[in-house]
């Protein structure tokens, strides 16, 4: 709570918790997206304790902070109810299951669209085969077919680029460690089932492909570990030094800890799963019907489909993971279907039903991960309708009499010499209607309804790092970088910083420095500070083809300078006259040996006008 001052003070500011569209931060900044920018105030926003500066640009209102500015947004988070990344924040303590289906869910709802996308292309194939519309051995087929599957067969990559970007750590180093998951060197040490070692450690020969939580924990374990070494490693060798020991250190880690987690435990859960289908075999389908979904998310649903292989071949049929998986496939359909049915949100509409589409053909990752793990609701109404279906599923004896999978339009495969069939379609009905009813029932649109914040008493701030204001070197206008007319200085280039438009034709020192650069035409100048901070002032755009007409300097190279100096003077109506744009960048050229630099969003400004501020 030691921030919640300032929190508040902020809050005050920018017109209020309601005046809040979304909010989320940076490495250093708070940025807001206002319903009313004119609510905003700059300047008293500025003057809060523990705030840096303020810039409202770019459709931000941000708030500069420093380094602990997540600290900071996490204060603000608790104490409203404000939006986050299009989603809303709810003010209830999450179990720590709710808090993994989030993580989860943030990581990958910025892949639903194409899951989503390409989960309609398979379901479309799915259905034209299942009507002999086309036949699955055609090169058109496997060639849409390769293409709709990529999404979900490197699954591992999409994740780990966004696990990355979760954890706040090189996204591009975690798609080494995806690419070591399914690298076709590893999948032919699967294929031939010998021992893999490492470092002498074994490795369990999982599978990965698909899956989603093994390199969600492989890559949160790069982000500890990165964040340790690059804290340690000095700035000459940062570039190759930290890459090299995050990958020396944590493929092993992966392969043989973190990676075949969800392997061996699927494996002793098969090995539950075989025993209770020889002593209690009607309970199975209803554990499958139930648990599916974590199934899946683990890639445990590999060991148990491989123990339902052994039992194919010695027995003729499968029972431990067919019927108890379509029930959950078909509920996870059906729950859907009641969230499309009974939201208002168009887009929540939209996306709904085009999943539940998939769901139903047995592509059932876009519903899992856009709808089950972000909702929840929807996912609690498929597992526990799931079970109650694969129960009934288990209690009839149901078997799958041929190979197939768990679809609505491949249940002919439990065709067979008993009543499975009738049985299995009685049980995707249970699963399929109680799903529909128990989601319809429990989802709620997010409410837009702001809560009053509850007053306590204020703690005092801790302000972590240093600010060097930079004041106005001319009487002008203000204006961004970016609206510069020359590249080098709107595209940043050059340095961060500002521009000016003078009204008066002198320039004086904008910070207390050495003269480090003084141009022999006298129409740039840069100065150096005692934090290192390289001020550079350049007087118009192209103004070096006057070759110092119009300007005169008072100072030279070596000269100690104080803030308000006279540096230079030039006679602005005749540069004006030559058809010369006076437009002045004022450059900090080593911006990047900073942690920020943010520039004042006044307009009209005189020498006493903070104009910069940049943190150390």
């Amino acid at each position: 709570m030691k921030y919640e001052k300032t929190v508040k003070e902020i809050l005050k500011n920018i017109g209020g918790e309601v005046n809040i569209e979304s909010a989320t931060h940076c490495m250093t900044r708070l940025r807001f997206v206002l319903k009313d920018e004119s609510k905003a105030n700059v300047e008293e926003t500025k003057k809060i304790d523990g705030v840096v500066g303020c810039v409202n640009k770019g459709g931000q209102f941000q708030v500069v902070i420093g380094t602990h500015v997540n600290e900071v947004f996490d204060e603000l988070m608790s104490i409203t109810h404000i939006t986050t990344q299009g989603e809303s924040k709810t003010k209830a303590n999450k179990n720590i299951i709710s808090a993994i289906f989030d993580t989860m869910a943030s990581i990958v709802m910025p892949m639903i669209g194409p899951l989503a996308g390409a989960g309609m292309i398979k379901a479309i194939l799915s259905i034209l085969v299942q009507f002999n519309f086309i036949e699955n051995t055609t090169q058109t087929y496997q060639l849409f077919y390769m293409v709709a599957d990529c999404v979900f067969y490197y699954m591992p990559f999409f994740i780990a680029f966004s696990s990355g970007k979760k954890f706040k750590c090189n996204p591009y180093l975690s798609l080494i460690f995806a690419a070591m998951l399914v690298h076709p060197t590893y999948m032919d040490f699967k294929t031939l089932g010998e021992p893999l070692s490492i470092l002498g450690l074994p490795v369990t020969l999982a599978t990965y492909t698909s899956s989603i939580v093994p390199i969600i924990l492989i890559v949160y374990f790069q982000s500890i570990l990165e964040k340790f070494i690059t804290k340690f490693t000095p700035k000459a060798i940062k570039t190759f030094f930290v890459p090299m020991v995050v990958i020396l250190i944590t493929v092993p880690v992966g392969f043989v800890v973190l990676g075949p987690l969800g392997s061996i435990f699927g494996e002793y859960l098969a090995k539950v799963f075989t025993f209770l289908e020889s002593n209690v075999g009607w309970f199975v389908p209803m554990l499958i019907g139930g648990l599916c979904p974590l199934l899946v998310m683990t890639g445990m649903h590999y060991a148990i489909g491989s123990a339902q292989s052994i039992q194919r071949a010695t027995m003729g049929y499968a029972t431990i993971l067919a019927p108890g998986m379509v029930c959950s496939n078909m509920a996870q359909a059906a729950a859907t279907f009641g969230v499309a049915l009974k939201t208002k949100n168009t887009e929540l509409k939209s996306l709904a039903s085009t999943v539940g589409i998939t769901a139903l053909c047995g592509i059932t990752e876009p519903t899992l991960y856009g709808i089950g793990m972000k909702l929840k609701k929807p996912l609690y109404s498929a597992m526990l309708a799931g079970a109650i279906g694969g129960l009934y599923a288990g209690i009839t004896g149901v078997k799958q009499w041929a190979y197939g999978t768990s679809t609505i339009f491949a249940l002919p495969v439990y065709i067979g010499s008993d009543n499975s069939f009738v049985n299995i379609c009685i049980a995707v009905a249970i699963s399929m209607i109680l799903a529909f009813i128990f989601s319809f029932i429990s989802h709620k649109d997010e409410s837009s309804d702001m809560v009053t914040i509850k007053e306590s008493e204020p703690k005092e701030t801790i302000s972590l790092n240093k600010k060097i204001e930079i004041v106005s070197p001319i009487v002008g206008n203000l204006i961004p970088l970016t609206a510069v007319n020359d590249d080098a200085f709107s595209s940043e280039a050059v340095g961060k910083g500002c521009a000016i438009i003078p009204t008066e034709g002198i320039v004086k020192s904008p910070v207390d420095g050495v003269i480090e650069m003084l141009f022999e035409t006298n129409h740039a100048i840069g100065i150096k500070t005692d934090d290192n901070l390289e001020v550079l002032i350049h007087v118009g755009l192209d103004t070096v083809k006057l070759g110092g007409k119009y300007f005169n300097a008072f100072v030279k190279v070596g000269d100690k300078v104080k803030i308000g100096d006279k540096l230079i003077s030039f006679e602005l109506d005749k540069i004006i006259s030559e058809g010369f744009d006076v437009t002045t960048p004022v450059i900090v050229t080593n911006s990047t040996d900073f942690l920020d630099v943010v520039e004042n969003s006044s307009q009209s400004v005189t020498n006493e006008s903070k104009i910069i501020t940049v943190i150390k």
